[in-house]
């Protein structure tokens, strides 16, 4: 789904996928707290300190564990604010940004989604920061969702995070919102409590993807996997030898993490299959089995996809083959 000029990769239209698309819900207003100028406005760690013990969600986003001192962050994040050049990065961040116009409707325009499907549904505020690359690139709870605008400066930004190539590609700011929606379908999509396949992780993956594509329809598939244009193009016309693959080494099934995770984690390609073929392959695999399934199940509602846990259900209902669609 590149943007809405990538259309091959999606089986049926979306809102023929779900009937819950007929009425376009309200938007769902979002509240913005810029906790960047208070960090730079800090004038001692002791002002750090006292941020973090209002704010006890930063020790999460911080990675601090429970008898980890709020010190072990506050010197250092203290230095760094005080850093000319991060200061200067900080101005260069907030030029790109603006006033996160876009990223804001856009999360307004999915929690109202979120909410017409999931009536608890309360949306977080939406907090911003630039440390330094200390804090986490994303944070997202019940009440907060923290984003590091420091990770999202991308190509052109003076400083980068220390990461590999195929990484950084989704370190830009487009690839934000679906990256956020993503983290907060992990709290509707039930997983089966003793299933350790692969399937079950492609499922799982599957089900994710689908939901960031129902409450933001216009996002494009290459934000929401990761995956370039080009990478999407040829996995959808190489789709029957991957799943031949995965036949042929009875890879559904298989349990060992190890194996797994040649298949499902970020890697900058799947070898064992093509030098050609990305990473995270399963995750892509997953997602056209629930896009097949879709197609069969057309009046499936995102809630009933989300509890679903019967991943034998999704594979077998699905009929997928490693087939394309009928043009």
């Amino acid at each position: 789904m590149k943007s809405i000029f990538y259309q091959i990769f999606l089986p049926v239209a979306f809102c023929i996928a779900f009937s819950a698309c007929e009425n376009k819900p309200k938007e769902v207003p979002v509240t913005v707290r810029r906790l960047e100028n208070e960090l730079f406005a800090a004038k001692s760690p002791d002002d750090l300190a006292l941020l973090l013990k209002k704010n006890p969600y930063l020790r999460a986003y911080f990675g601090l564990t429970k008898n980890v001192p709020d010190s072990a962050v506050v010197n250092q994040l203290f230095a760094n604010i005080n850093n000319k050049n991060l200061q200067q990065f900080n101005r260069e961040i907030q030029t790109q940004f603006g006033d996160l116009g876009a990223i804001k409707t856009q999360l307004q325009q999915a929690f109202g989604q979120i909410q017409a499907n999931f009536p608890d549904f309360k949306a977080p505020q939406l907090v911003t920061s630039v440390t330094g690359f200390m804090g986490s690139d994303l944070y997202v709870s019940d009440s907060v969702i923290v984003i590091g605008l420091d990770y999202f400066g991308g190509p052109k930004a003076s400083y980068r995070p220390q990461l590999f190539d195929y990484q950084l590609r989704r370190y830009q700011q487009e690839y934000i919102v679906p990256a956020i929606i993503f983290l907060i379908s992990e709290k509707y999509n039930k997983v089966p409590a003793n299933d350790q396949t692969l399937l079950a992780d492609m499922i799982w993956y599957g089900k994710g993807f689908e939901f960031v594509k129902h409450v933001a329809p216009e996002t494009p598939d290459s934000l929401i996997i990761g995956y370039s244009q080009e990478q999407l193009e040829d996995v959808y016309a190489s789709q029957q030898d991957i799943w031949a693959y995965f036949l042929d080494r009875k890879l559904l099934y298989q349990t060992r993490d190890a194996e797994k995770e040649r298949f499902i984690s970020e890697r900058p390609a799947t070898p064992e299959i093509s030098q050609y073929c990305p990473g995270g392959i399963a995750r892509w695999v997953g997602w056209r089995i629930i896009n097949r399934y879709l197609a069969e199940k057309p009046s499936t509602k995102l809630p009933d996809l989300m509890a679903n846990t019967n991943v034998r259900q999704f594979l077998e209902e699905s009929k997928y083959k490693g087939q394309k669609e009928e043009e």
